[in-house]
């Protein structure tokens, strides 16, 4: 979907004014908001990998809490 936005100058009218009246165009059109949600914008993975990744977590967790309650691994000190 693509919006232009045009604006012709006017009469006596400086490129202050022409610059303006395009901003205020290009906010009221909703291009700024549009474009900065889609710029980082990534593919849904699929349920498998989402899958995985969680897993992989939980593993990784159990084994460091394995490590901390052996005593082998530095306690990170808790948040307040």
């Amino acid at each position: 979907m693509a919006i232009n936005v045009e604006v012709v100058r006017n009469p006596g009218e400086n490129s202050m004014g022409v610059i303006r009246r395009f901003s205020r165009k290009v906010q009221n059109a909703g291009i700024i908001p549009r474009v900065r949600s889609i710029r980082f914008n990534s593919r849904t993975q699929s349920h498998y990998k989402v899958k995985q990744k969680a897993l992989k977590t939980l593993t990784r967790r159990a084994e460091m809490a394995q490590l901390i309650k052996l005593g082998k691994a530095p306690v990170k000190p808790a948040r307040k």
